[in-house]
């Protein structure tokens, strides 16, 4: 301390002097505050950021750890209201699979199980969120023309802008209520919907993030692809919007399966809303299936496609006929259905999906209850399943496994040469 401040001071200036010298020393303590570096959290609050939706109220903490430490405030919201969530192990490549978003005709509302499940996906840290269809609720003549930018805003507020900010690739299929390709007398039956589908992928500000292959009719067909240390996988997305896959998709498709990129990859995948066979009750039927699925099955078989992945049927079932593997991604939005012959509740649901190129069966599914969040065990679902058009069998039942009494049931309703999976 330089001691000639003090020299000389008398007691009229000692309170000045004092004075003087509190005032540099809060200058100094306000300095050395601003230099220190602050944590984000410092000036956010998940309690005022986080949406109502998104917090589930617990019986118990969540005793799943903060792994990677910076997950966003909305992710971890999630986490902190559940006891502990499984996380599969991880393989070469991995799907988060959601499908059937929507809610009534015309909302731009959705569930909170919608709301919860993108806030969790960088719990699961995926390579690629695929979605089965039926993003929006169009579909209704009567629907203003205002309606469809607004649905598709909402959308994106919810999902696809949420995803973008995760850094996460989103892969998406067109549904009948976002774009049916029924046909009319003069076209297309909902051209608006395919318009306003159209003005919204195309958007630069709303790419998905994806790795294109070929995209001259995107958004309704296209193709893209997942690369990893350890392979790639190739996507087709086709317009299965409707029962019809038009004589021009088919053949677009499998020139596209046949190319050097699909068949060079390790496992291929195609993508698309209606699936090939009736799974649920009220869906099994002409018209809420693909046309002419056993042809399209064996096309699919031609080029080695493992799995097809589709929505629209609002069940989530995993299945397999001949050489494909079938995944039914079930929904998150409304409208949940019975299966077939069986009374099970309908259930919100969410698969992660583990590739494996070196094991035999190459991909692994973790499927959530999105409601209860439990993990959903595969013997909790029916064995089979005897649609109008075709028998299905869960991925892990074997045909020869099937009893006689099984095998009847198929028969009698389809005749042998169609039970012959």
């Amino acid at each position: 301390m330089n001691m000639r401040f003090w020299r000389g001071a008398s007691w009229r200036t000692l309170p000045l002097r004092w004075g003087l010298l509190a005032l540099l020393g809060l200058g100094l303590a306000l300095g050395l505050y601003a230099c220190q570096p602050r944590s984000p959290q410092a000036t956010q609050s998940p309690t005022t950021q986080v949406p109502s939706a998104l917090r589930v109220s617990p019986s118990a903490r969540s005793t799943v750890p903060s792994d990677p430490p910076d997950l966003p405030v909305e992710t971890q919201a999630v986490l902190d209201g559940l006891p502990d969530l499984p996380n599969p192990p991880r393989g070469d490549v991995r799907l988060v699979v959601i499908s059937d978003l929507n809610e009534a005709y015309g909302s731009t509302h959705y569930s909170k199980e919608v709301d919860r499940a993108i806030a969790l996906v960088p719990f699961w840290q995926p390579d690629l969120v695929l979605c089965g269809g039926d993003m929006i609720a169009g579909q209704k003549a009567t629907l203003p023309d205002e309606a469809f930018p607004a649905m598709w805003q909402a959308f994106d507020q919810h999902v696809a802008a949420p995803l973008r900010r995760f850094g996460v690739p989103f892969g998406f299929t067109l549904g009948n209520h976002d774009a049916s390709n029924a046909q009319g007398a003069g076209g297309f039956r909902f051209q608006r919907e395919r318009d306003a589908a159209a003005k919204y992928w195309k958007n630069p500000a709303h790419s998905p993030g994806l790795k294109f292959g070929d995209r001259a009719d995107y958004p309704f067909s296209y193709s893209f692809t997942t690369s990893s240390e350890k392979g790639d996988v190739f996507f087709l997305v086709w317009d299965g919007s409707g029962s019809k896959i038009l004589p021009e998709t088919l053949q677009w498709a499998e020139q596209a399966l046949s190319s050097e990129a699909a068949q060079s990859a390790q496992l291929r995948i195609v993508l698309g809303h209606l699936p090939l066979y009736g799974i649920a009750q009220g869906r099994d039927k002409p018209g809420e299936v693909l046309d002419n699925a056993d042809q399209l099955r064996s096309l699919l078989e031609k080029y080695n496609v493992h799995t097809y992945i589709s929505g629209h049927h609002h069940a989530y079932y995993p299945a397999h006929r001949g050489k494909l593997q079938l995944l039914y991604s079930g929904l998150l939005g409304s409208g949940g259905r019975v299966y077939i012959d069986h009374n099970l509740p309908p259930r919100k649901t969410l698969t992660v999906v583990d590739i494996n190129f070196n094991n035999a069966e190459k991909t692994t599914y973790t499927t959530y209850d999105m409601e209860a969040f439990q993990v959903l065990k595969p013997e909790s679902l029916p064995r089979f399943l005897v649609g109008h058009n075709g028998l299905l069998l869960r991925r892990d039942v074997k045909l020869q496994e099937l009893t006689a009494a099984e095998k009847a049931l198929c028969i009698n309703r389809l005749g042998e040469q169609a039970c012959a999976a």
